[in-house]
């Protein structure tokens, strides 16, 4: 699954610097039909030349091989749009809050999208004093368990590592916390909202239908 540069990428670089394959050429000191056969993949550049080609277009080797740019914004970033990373054959969880270009086991790792829970996982939410207790109705074997939980503010991610044959459960500090997040490591990643008026009640909610109709009433209550 290891990647490398594909003529693609060269010619979206090429086209978007606004320069031609000739030009690209001189300043690699190649042909112009070179250039004109890496973008038609009948053939790729010498590993040698990587770094001039990044160079050339102001990228680093590591999005010239992905071809991904990684983009100046997380001077501005968010912990509530946090981007999760899951090795599928290491397990590794890697936490990012902006754009990056990632890689294990030499894999280019795509953050997980995450989905509303459902009924094959159900999260139960109780306040108790200044900590959410948060449980998940999930099995726990070596084979299919959660892999961590999650709970994200403005400002803070506080985590919880979880393991095969332990509870799938955790504690985390009520203080700002928005949004929940745990990972199943055959389904995914999954999310949800804390709710004002619902999670910050000393009860939980068994039902998703139920849970879901609740959520409803309080955006208008609290909006």
């Amino acid at each position: 699954m290891n990647q490398y540069v594909t003529g693609t990428v060269i010619k979206e670089l090429r086209e978007k610097n606004h320069m031609t394959q000739a030009e690209l050429a001189e300043k690699l000191c190649v042909s112009d039909k070179t250039i004109s056969k890496w973008e038609t993949a009948k053939g790729y550049p010498d590993i040698s030349l990587l770094e001039p080609i990044a160079k050339i277009f102001g990228i680093s080797i590591t999005e010239l091989i992905s071809g991904n740019a990684v983009r100046n914004v997380n001077v501005s970033a968010n912990m509530l749009r946090s981007k999760f990373y899951v090795c599928p054959v290491c397990g590794n969880v890697i936490h990012s809050m902006g754009e990056v270009v990632m890689h294990c086991h030499g894999i280019t790792l795509t953050p997980c999208q995450a989905e509303e829970t459902d009924e094959k996982h159900m999260i139960f939410i109780e306040g108790v004093e200044d900590e959410y207790f948060i449980r998940i109705d999930h099995d726990m074997t070596k084979q299919h368990y959660i892999s961590f939980i999650a709970g994200l503010s403005s400002d803070k991610l506080q985590m919880i590592k979880l393991y095969p044959e332990g509870n799938a459960e955790a504690r985390i500090k009520i203080n700002g916390v928005k949004k929940i997040l745990f990972y199943c490591n055959k389904d995914g990643l999954f999310s949800i909202n804390v709710v004002k008026g619902i999670d910050d009640k000393q009860n939980s909610y068994d039902d998703v239908e139920e849970r879901r109709a609740l959520e409803q009433a309080a955006k208008m209550l609290f909006k």
